[in-house]
């Protein structure tokens, strides 16, 4: 049965074991039913012989003359009497005395009942032997009735059982196709899930089925199966979004190298095909594309230890004296803005923190609103605590960022291309890393930072920080 379906085998094996417990039973049945009629056969042979022993013991042929047939005996038997001289001759019977068609029976004396077949046709005869002075009273009766019996009963357990298998294998198909249907719907769900939907799943059945717990576990299976590859999937993206970001990293940072690297090169080949020049000039110029250029190698080699997570040097610091010591510094180099500190509230602004770094935060966001501002545009800086958080906000009335700007503002060497980067030219600006290295560092302090902004509106840049624990 290799290569059949699991439903065929089914049904096969089931009318197979029910076929031969049929044939069993049938087989049981008919011996029993032919061993009680051949019983009940004996009987009456046994009986037949002891009312004809009567009639031996007398001259039977005196009283055939004188007796008006007084036994009447079974219709189906037949009574000899065996002569000493072996000669079998009939006794009174309701038959004809002509014994001549009958059959003529060999065997030996005995105590017992034996079968003994017919001279004509394939019938027996139940035979019983008797001594009675001298000869042998022989007592015989047909078994075609038993045979009839015998077979009719096998003509009925055939045509039964036969009927009953039929009724059980469409019953069987009807049951076994139903039970298989959750099956074939979880080859189907497998089918799918091959193709590529990793989200379809197997239908619910009966927990208390076979078929309803290995639905669930198979769900269950589906389930993590699904996120694995989910969990690949994101992670093959992030690693190829973070070689294209890496890419450009590189490109960039080369382009902003190559410029005060350009600028340096330029001075020195001035200076050597113009003698004259003014010197301070020229060394001015160099120094300051220098500082431009150490400035740059100092930020990326910051977000580098960051990427690092290299340990910070925590201790608790004061948020509020942090940001108006960049206040002071912000309208010490942009006299013509008007900087103010707001406090929100009146809690302790303090953090566990590294200070440089959180200087180097406040410092970046002040100075990315002076960058991409009009000259004159006010800038505040929010301070305030909830809820063990600390938040700081610096807000501006520049023209503010689209929502296109707003996804990318925090990317490394991006720049808004905007009336805000536009504002500013040459050097001042800017790398492009200044928004960079303050989500970098939030993130380090275990903050979050976040911008809103609209053209119109200008934007607030807004960091919050976990409070340090009493």
């Amino acid at each position: 049965m290799r290569g059949l379906p699991l439903r065929i085998k089914l049904i096969a094996s089931m009318l197979a074991l029910l076929g031969f417990g049929m044939t069993f039973i049938g087989l049981v049945s008919v011996s029993v039913l032919h061993g009680y009629l051949i019983d009940r056969v004996d009987s009456q042979l046994h009986l037949l012989s002891l009312r004809m022993h009567k009639k031996v013991l007398s001259d039977w042929r005196r009283d055939r003359e004188t007796s008006d047939r007084p036994i009447a005996i079974e219709s189906d038997a037949i009574v000899l009497v065996k002569e000493p001289g072996g000669v079998f001759e009939p006794m009174l019977t309701d038959r004809d005395v002509d014994m001549k068609p009958k059959p003529i029976l060999q065997s030996a004396p005995g105590a017992e009942p034996y079968n003994a077949p017919a001279i004509r046709g394939d019938g027996e005869w139940r035979v019983l032997e008797s001594m009675v002075r001298r000869r042998t009273l022989v007592v015989a009766v047909d078994l075609e009735e038993v045979d009839a019996i015998t077979r009719r009963l096998v003509l009925i357990e055939l045509l039964g059982g036969g009927g009953i298998l039929l009724i059980l294998a469409v019953v069987g198909i009807t049951i076994v196709r139903r039970s298989m249907r959750p099956l074939a719907q979880i080859e189907r769900t497998a089918e799918a899930i091959a193709g590529g939907e990793l989200g379809r799943r197997v239908p619910d059945g009966d927990p208390r089925t076979e078929v309803g717990r290995l639905a669930r576990s198979l769900n269950g299976m589906l389930a993590q199966i699904e996120t694995a590859f989910a969990a690949r999937s994101q992670s093959e993206a992030a690693a190829r979004r973070s070689e294209v970001r890496m890419r450009e990293f590189v490109g960039d940072a080369s382009h902003e190298l190559r410029t005060p690297l350009t600028s340096i090169r330029g001075f020195a080949e001035y200076a050597r095909q113009n003698p004259g020049a003014d010197p301070a000039e020229l060394m001015q110029r160099v120094e300051k594309a220098a500082g431009r250029m150490s400035l740059l190698v100092d930020d990326l080699l910051l977000l580098a230890r960051v990427d690092q997570q290299r340990p910070l040097k925590m201790r608790p610091v004061d948020m509020l004296a942090l940001a108006a010591d960049a206040v002071h510094d912000a309208r010490i180099l942009a006299p013509d803005r008007t900087v103010k500190l707001d406090m929100v509230g009146g809690a302790a602004l303090i953090v566990s923190g590294d200070e440089v770094r959180l200087r180097q935060i406040i410092s970046n966001l002040v100075t990315n609103a002076i960058i991409h501002t009009e000259p004159g545009t006010p800038i505040t800086v929010r301070a305030g605590a909830g809820a063990g958080t600390l938040f700081l906000e610096v807000v501006d009335s520049g023209p503010g960022l689209t929502p296109d700007q707003l996804d990318r503002v925090f990317e490394r060497f991006y720049r808004a291309d905007s009336a805000r980067s536009r504002r500013r030219s040459g050097e001042d600006r800017g790398s492009g890393l200044g928004l960079a290295i303050v989500q970098a560092l939030v993130a380090a302090h275990g903050g979050t930072v976040t911008v809103e902004s609209s053209p119109e509106d200008g934007s607030t840049f807004r960091v919050e920080l976990p409070l340090a624990l009493e």
